[in-house]
């Protein structure tokens, strides 16, 4: 894989999909004066936190593809680890929890047939002011508050790159059968009550699983429930 290191960008995932490179590239920024996260919210970037984003054409169906936000949840916290943070679960779908705080979140773009953009924001030394969060939402927390550890975004782009490479060979070879497992034993509220808000339906119930598709698989008062995309609470959701 290639790497692009950028003083500044709008964001690192809109300046992968217009790159469009041919090889594997990661697509790093000090600063983002745009960056976004899922569902068009915006993305906070203090300076000294990490951003950047992965561009590469990884074949297979488009089902296959979405599955490589667990592949990059496996990885992130897999480097993170190597780094020596401890405390590390993963918020399905696409979020990386230390000590119950959200550190970092993913977001999977297919901005053009067969390419995929990979993004990923780290808290390293700061976190977004109160008044961006959704209401509701898990509350922030940044890697030097919580561990005391200052990791600089290069160091934690060196870490981050080979470690997905990695587990995206393992989901070459093997299927997502071995990533599910390994997502589910980092899996935060596994088996205890959540809450879940999709368009138009709140639904609450307990965490049972991760299907092979990667849906959640939630308990309700009416049977199981599974969930290709929504937004998961630990409490009950505000109304926004």
């Amino acid at each position: 894989m290639d790497r692009v290191v950028l003083p500044e960008v709008d964001s690192t995932s809109a300046e992968a999909a217009r790159r469009a490179l041919a090889t594997p590239t990661w697509i790093m920024a000090h600063r983002q004066t745009a960056g976004r996260g899922r569902r068009g919210r915006a993305w906070a970037m203090p300076e000294g936190n990490f951003a950047a984003s992965l561009v590469w054409r990884p074949g297979g169906d488009p089902a296959a593809m979405a599955l490589r936000s667990f592949v990059a949840a496996l990885a992130l916290r897999d480097a993170l680890v190597s780094l020596g943070v401890a405390g590390l679960t993963l918020k399905w779908p696409n979020d990386v929890l230390l000590d119950d705080g959200k550190l970092a979140g993913i977001l999977l773009e297919s901005p053009a047939p067969g390419l995929l953009v990979l993004g990923v924001g780290v808290n390293l030394i700061a976190v977004p002011e109160a008044t961006s969060l959704e209401p509701g939402a898990v509350p922030p927390i940044s890697l030097l508050s919580a561990s005391g550890l200052r990791v600089e975004p290069a160091v934690m782009l060196d870490a981050l790159a080979p470690a997905f490479a990695a587990r995206d060979a393992q989901f070459l070879t093997w299927g997502f059968a071995p990533i599910r497992t390994a997502w589910l034993d980092h899996a935060a509220r596994l088996g205890r009550g959540i809450t879940v808000r999709l368009p138009g339906e709140t639904l609450t119930g307990i965490f049972r699983d991760l299907d092979t598709d990667g849906c959640l698989v939630l308990e309700t008062g009416h049977g199981l429930r599974r969930i290709a995309a929504g937004d998961v609470f630990f409490g009950e959701p505000q109304c926004s």
